[in-house]
């Protein structure tokens, strides 16, 4: 990936809906060239897909926490992984150095609805128990994959 590569990403993060005559006029290419250098990306797997960011409150889900996961024994990340996928308010997860096993990020339309979720996470085998902070309310967003 060369430095307009790099410059073409940053128009699409800035606006995935840009079109590729624009794009190329701020990156100085044709809009045909644009768009074999985006397929290209889409093919080599640099860029995994487009987008929108949707403000999740909107969908019903207002109550959002981040879990730390303790399990006992070995447990392989493609366990993990399984169990996770299992619940679908786990929008995020991965393992980690230090105590915990895994830090997981969860989405919940109400505290209930989270509490339900956290209790199908706890019962799995394996998983000993977690520490859970529900977020009060949210600093810095910079939507990035």
């Amino acid at each position: 990936m060369d430095a307009i590569d790099q410059r073409i990403i940053g128009e699409l993060r800035h606006n995935a809906r840009a079109n590729y005559g624009d794009i190329g006029g701020i990156v100085g290419l044709s809009a045909s060239a644009v768009k074999r250098r985006v397929d290209k990306m889409v093919t080599e797997g640099t860029i995994r897909g487009f987008t929108v960011d949707v403000d999740p409150t909107v969908e019903g889900l207002a109550v959002e926490a981040y879990v730390e996961l303790f399990c006992q024994g070995t447990v392989s990340p493609k366990e993990l992984q399984r169990i996770l996928l299992t619940v679908p308010e786990v929008i995020d997860a991965g393992t980690v150095s230090g105590d915990a096993d895994a830090i997981i990020h969860m989405r919940a339309k109400d505290i209930g609805a989270l509490e339900d979720a956290l209790e199908r996470v706890r019962i799995a085998p394996n998983v000993n128990h977690s520490k859970s902070s529900i977020v009060l309310s949210r600093l810095i967003h910079r939507p990035r994959d």
